[in-house]
Parts: structure tokens; sequence; C-alpha cells
């Protein structure tokens, strides 16, 4: 995904256009489209940030990998915002799919990595549960107003309604199998603790001789 997006810079300059690129989980932005080409003004890993959007401010959304690097971001409206949080979140769901694929050949996954994996798809369920809060109440308000429903505003809002429901849906799942993977490396971790390696004794039959026997 790419297209323009209004970044702070500072007080001096206040809200800057620049032209972001996503691309193999990397943000990356420029100056502008035209200057694609002469190198980029920095990019951002989105597998290490948080993605916080602003409930107040329906344009905004921050990126935020703590004591490293902050972007402040606004979109020209709340459906291009909303369509970069859904790229932005599918992108960071695949890279630590990949990840994790990559690490390891056994069912059970790398506990410490699975618990920060899981800490961030609980960070990107509150992400969406906030636009699906947003979206519901665009619907709400749309379909209430004096005089008849806005029913072109209705299927705006509905088609992103839906596009978050979907997304919402894939992280939900996401979280209930690395829920479900740290569980049985738990049990396993535990069963390897409390059972001893005291291998499998053979019962032995012993032949008794018979009292007529010499």
């Amino acid at each position: 995904m790419e297209g323009v997006l209004w970044k702070w810079t500072n007080y001096w300059n206040g809200w800057q256009t620049r032209w972001f690129v996503l691309e193999n989980g990397i943000l990356t932005y420029y100056k502008s489209q035209e200057e694609v080409n002469k190198g980029s003004k920095g990019s951002i890993k989105v597998q290490a940030c948080e993605i916080i959007v602003h409930t107040i401010d329906t344009t905004r959304l921050d990126l935020d990998i703590p004591g490293e690097q902050h972007l402040y971001l606004k979109a020209a409206t709340p459906q291009e915002r909303q369509g970069w949080l859904i790229a932005l979140g599918t992108a960071k769901a695949c890279v630590s799919n990949r990840s994790r694929k990559d690490t390891s050949d056994n069912i059970f996954y790398n506990s410490e990595s699975e618990v920060d994996t899981l800490k961030s798809k609980k960070s990107e369920l509150r992400l969406y549960c906030d636009l699906l809060m947003q979206q519901v109440h665009t619907v709400k308000t749309a379909a209430n107003v004096e005089g008849g429903p806005e029913i072109s505003k209705m299927d705006e809002a509905t088609s992103l309604l839906t596009a978050t429901c979907d997304t919402f849906i894939k992280t939900l799942e996401d979280c209930m199998k690395l829920s479900h993977s740290n569980v049985l490396y738990e049990i396993t971790q535990h069963n390897d603790a409390i059972i001893p390696n005291i291998g499998v004794s053979k019962k032995r039959t012993i032949l008794r001789p018979h009292s007529n026997d010499c």
C-alpha cells in the first residue's frame, strides 16, 4: 500500500505531507512521490511498533517503538485511515506468522517469543475494537438522522465495518492459536519437570520347580 499521509515534523513546521510506502513489513516515507528515487526520509518496522488509534481524531494514527521511534500521522479522511490501519495490522500479522514458522519446526513454539507475539496481537485487538466502536457509532448516527437515514454514509460506514470485523476475527483466531500453543508448551514443560526419567521396569518370570522334581 502507498499514499499520502500527514506527518508531524516539529512545532515550527507542524504537519507536513509525506509519501508513504508499506512493503514487506516496512513502512517507508519520502518527501513526495516524485522524490522516491532520491531516497527515503525514514522507515519503521511494522512488527516492532505499536499501532495507536486516536478515538477523538478519526484521521489520526501513531506508530510507536517505545524508547526508540515515534511517528505521528494523519490521513485525509477516516476512510483512508481505516485503509492504512487494516494494511498495517495485516502486515504486522503476516510478519509475525512468518517469523514463527521460520523459527520452529515443532508444534510447540518458543515460550518467550510467543508471549511477546501474543501481547502484540492483544494490542491489535484493542486497536480494532476501538475502530469497531467508532464505526458502529457512525452507522447508528447515519441511520437515525432526522428526516431519514443517510444511505450513502451508511453504505460507506458498513463497508469499513465489514473490513474491520474480518481483520478483528482473523487477529482473534491468531490469539487463540497462540494461547493454545503456550498452554501446551507450559503443560509439556511442567510434565517434564515432575516426571523423573526412571525408565520402564520389566517384569521377570521366575520358574520354580514343582514338588515332584528332583
